[in-house]
């Protein structure tokens, strides 16, 4: 009763939801029309109104109100800033075509309100989340799910289900699929997961309406069966997700595609595509700019360095691969006497050498890499990114590493999530090779604005000093 409940009353919730964001975008833009001593007239409660309906819409396009049981609070807090961005944009553009902004309090009483207004969106997000973690883990607002299929990924879905609470999905038990029994002992042994009967057991309970959630764990070769299943549950008004096996784990990016009346689904894709492009894009330049003109008179002093440390050019400029694996040139402060750029390239090693005095400072504290900010300002690098190796170690990993080539699906970055991870400097074992690549992929899969604002702040936190950095 108390589910059928919930369900019921789901679209009231999200009705919920949308007044209250209505209620807190007026709300604020009045409380600082009140704090900067702005009269509140009908002009104002029009702008407001305006910038409520645009929220609302754009909230719909990012599908901000819909279900985020399971998701993260980063990829709300990123919705929500998404939405709001996009109506702050708006209404500046309007404001600027209508000159309004003539009033000395008139700029801060806008900037307030734009900027708190945001603060209490996601906020408002944020103990709404944390009420229902505290109503789920006490049995409340919780769902049923069942899985079919007597498999390792089925029982390691059940596993991770239970011990997260918080997402208030409960698992009652397994239905078993007899020709794809794996006959797992952690399954059929276990007294938290019972076998509760076959796949017909499941679709009558189904009808009965007794299940809400049905997760099919089957290996892909058992197409026909998962289709047979989907058209059984398709008489049921039952939630069902397809559990990927480890063909599915291993997509870059899963996206469809529709050419005429065929379904394709993307493998091997790059998710930074179409609005995302230009919003990384547009990440690169801001921070690009700024951090050049800020690190500017550091990078005259490190040119100064170099050229009376040894003779040679200040800047080395290496091949490396960039998007879709096209030839770029990275700029580097010079580092070493010598500027291999063959077939095979010898990686720095700790007391190499080859470096310069200068260059084992600049090495180890990253300062060799700042002009690759110029890079980011030509479109050939980004800020975030998988770290772009030399030409000859990219052939050389390219046959010891497994998926090593599709780092390059999105543009190499001056930073990545692998190096936060402590992933840099040499990598003379195909080990630490292996889990930079790992942690590449990984970065790729997971990419969000969100995600490449923390490894900036992480990569400028911890430091650019590494041990690792010869």
């Amino acid at each position: 009763m108390e589910q059928g409940w919930v369900r019921s009353r789901q679209s009231r919730i999200t009705t919920l939801y949308r007044l209250l964001d209505v209620l807190l975008i007026l709300g604020v833009l009045y409380t600082s029309l009140a704090y900067f001593g702005v009269a509140a007239d009908k002009d104002w409660l029009i702008a407001g109104l305006l910038a409520a309906v645009s929220f609302a819409f754009i909230a719909e396009s990012v599908e901000l109100y819909r279900s985020w049981r399971g998701e993260t609070y980063v990829r709300i807090l990123g919705t929500v800033t998404i939405a709001w961005v996009a109506v702050c944009i708006f209404l500046i553009i309007l404001a600027f075509s209508f000159n309004v902004f003539a009033s000395e309090y008139f700029r801060p009483a806008v900037a307030a309100w734009l900027v708190f207004t945001l603060f209490g969106l996601a906020f408002w997000r944020f103990c709404l989340r944390q009420l229902l973690f505290f109503i789920r883990v006490r049995g409340k607002n919780t769902r049923s799910a069942v899985i079919i299929g007597c498999t390792e990924s089925g029982y390691k879905l059940a596993r991770d289900l239970t011990d997260n609470p918080q997402l208030g999905i409960r698992v009652n038990g397994f239905y078993d699929v007899e020709d794809f029994r794996e006959l797992v002992p952690s399954v059929t042994g276990s007294s938290d997961f019972p076998i509760l009967g076959s796949v017909d057991d499941a679709v009558a309970k189904g009808r009965e309406g007794g299940l809400d959630v049905v997760f099919i764990a089957l290996p892909m070769r058992a197409e026909d069966t998962i289709s047979e299943i989907l058209d059984k549950f398709s008489d049921t008004t039952a939630t069902v997700h397809i559990l990927p096996n480890f063909f599915v784990a291993k997509m870059l990016h899963a996206r469809w595609h529709q050419v005429g009346s065929s379904s394709l689904l993307s493998v091997f894709d790059t998710p930074i595509q179409g609005f995302d492009s230009w919003l990384k894009r547009l990440e690169d330049l801001v921070l690009a700019s700024a951090i050049l003109v800020l690190i500017s008179p550091i990078m005259l002093l490190v040119a100064l360095a170099v050229k009376w440390s040894s003779p040679g050019p200040v800047i080395f400029k290496q091949r490396r691969y960039g998007l879709d694996g096209r030839t770029i040139y990275v700029w580097k402060f010079r580092s070493m006497t010598v500027m291999d750029d063959g077939d095979k390239v010898e990686q720095a090693k700790q007391g190499d050498q080859r470096i310069t005095w200068v260059g084992g400072i600049l090495r180890r504290t990253s300062l060799d890499e700042l002009p690759q900010f110029f890079n980011v300002l030509m479109g050939t690098m980004s800020i975030v990114g998988p770290r772009p190796h030399a030409v000859a170690h990219n052939e050389e990993y390219r046959n010891l590493v497994n998926g090593y080539m599709l780092r390059h699906k999105v543009k190499p970055g001056i930073t990545g999530l692998a190096q936060i991870k402590g992933f840099r400097g040499e990598t003379d074992t195909l080990d630490k090779m292996s889990r930079r690549v790992e942690y590449d992929l990984e970065y790729i899969r997971r990419w969000s604005i969100i995600l490449d604002l923390r490894i900036v702040f992480l990569t400028v936190y911890r430091g650019f000093y590494h041990k690792n950095a010869y």
